[in-house]
This record gives structure tokens, sequence and C-alpha cells, in this order.
């Protein structure tokens, strides 16, 4: 969505296969399939980013209708391969998180994006997937999505984080830390520290991606002109991150955020 080497590596196929061989929900989707699983059965949901189907093999039976998008023609096609037997009705197709206008006004309960698709979109193009998912989400809609979290990659920036009893995890640790240096070659901790969000390649399918990172303080005031009732998941936890300087606000490399769409003013 807006950059051409994302896109292309979402269609490339070793990428599809990777995406297709997924079965597992993470530990913070778990937690919110159960939270939501007494009302799952009256919602509608759009699963964006919904790539192999990983999502869709534990929500697509629990949700009254299913629909799931992707701007990757390819992955929505080994998708629906995946699901052609499927003995419940679940709608795939081609789609692009910054204009879903195929889909009408109020039309979902409740939207995921997982997998921080929505990090590989620019700025004002997250900016726009958000202004869609209000537009297509009824009032009170749940939207759970995953994000990279800046905070994380700021403590990663020094060589005395990369220390360890085993050798070869140092090493690795280094290596990786000094290949993330080569790609991003203007980057340093201050200006990781000056940020309230940037875009990097990280080590994303061997730094084939540009990911955005973002404070979750800043990722609150995004949403918080459309969004209400916010709550935080480490993406590794199903515990609910109560306090924003908690240490794992400094440790999970991405962060699992649920609000509720707000009622029109």
């Amino acid at each position: 969505m807006g950059n051409s080497r994302n896109k292309t590596t979402y269609t490339a196929t070793s990428i599809v296969n990777y995406y297709t061989r997924l079965n597992w929900l993470q530990p913070a989707e778990v937690a919110i399939l159960e939270r939501l699983r007494p009302q799952l059965g009256t919602m509608k949901m759009l699963d964006m980013g919904v790539g192999g189907g990983r999502t869709t093999l534990y929500f697509a039976p629990l949700v009254e209708q299913y629909v799931g998008i992707d701007y990757s023609p390819k992955m929505i096609a080994a998708c629906q391969q995946r699901f052609k037997d499927s003995e419940y009705p679940i709608s795939l197709e081609v789609g692009d998180a910054r204009d879903m206008s195929q889909f009408e006004d109020n039309s979902f309960d409740f939207i995921l994006f997982s997998y921080n698709g929505i990090d590989y979109a620019s700025h004002q193009d997250r900016l726009q997937i958000l202004t869609e998912v209000k537009r297509l989400g009824k009032p009170g809609c749940y939207f759970f999505f995953s994000s990279h979290n800046l905070q994380t990659l700021e403590q990663g920036l020094t060589w005395k984080k990369q220390l360890s009893i085993n050798p070869f995890k140092i090493y690795t640790n280094l290596m990786a830390l000094g290949l993330f240096r080569l790609f991003n070659p203007s980057l340093n901790r201050q200006t990781v520290a000056d940020s309230d969000y940037l875009i990097v390649r990280d080590d994303s399918h061997l730094f084939r991606l540009d990911t955005y990172y973002i404070r979750a303080t800043q990722q609150l005031k995004q949403l918080s002109p459309d969004f209400s009732d916010f709550e935080i998941y480490p993406w590794k936890s199903q515990e609910r991150v109560l306090d924003m300087d908690a240490p794992v606000m400094e440790t999970e490399l991405w962060l699992y955020y649920l609000c509720q769409v707000k009622s029109a003013s």
C-alpha cells in the first residue's frame, strides 16, 4: 500500500507460501477471540490483510458473516484454495485497505488487521486506513490490530543490549544489528528518541520490507478522533497492559490495540 517494494514482497511466491502455511493465533489474538466469543455469532467480520488465511481458520467458524481482503491477488488466490471446501460461508476478495469503497458505510461489527499489516503503508496511507475503518465500522464496532513498537526499537539500537550468555546468540544479535544499521544508515538512538514514529527497513523477510514503528502513546493519539475504549496487549501475552510505563512496553516488538468505533456526533 503506497510502497512498491512491500507490495512486490507480498506477491512473491515464497512469501505467499510462507503465509499459507501459518495456522496459529498469537496469544493476544487468543485473548480477544475469547473475550468476544459470546458476541461473535452475531457479528459481521472484516479481516483485513488476510494473507494466507491464518486468522480465517479461527474466526470464520465463529462469526455470522466473514469477509477477508488482501491487496495481494496471489494471497487471495492461495487463501481461496485453502478454504475451497469450507463448510462456513467465507468471502475472500482482493481489496486495498486505503480504499474499501466496495463496502458500504457501517457494514461491520468487528474489523481485524493482524500481523502488523497496517505497518506496511506510508504515514498518510495509515491515517487513510483508519478513516476507512471508521467508515466501515458500525458504532461500537471493535477494531483490533497490531503495530510495531518504537520504544523497543530504541532499546535495541545499542550493542550492549545484544549481549548474552550464549555466544552464538551474541553473534546473531550483533549480525542483525549490523545489518539493520547497514539498511538504515541515517538512523541512530537520538533519531528514534526524538520521533513519534519512523519507517525503517527492519529484518522482516530479510530486510525486504519498509516497516512503520510507532510509540504507543502516539498510536492512541492517532486513534482518538474516531475510536474509544482503548486496550493494549503485548503480542506474546493474553494479559492486557494496565500501565503504559510497564517494563513490557520496552521489550515487546509489537503491540495489539483493541478499540471501538465512536458513534457519529
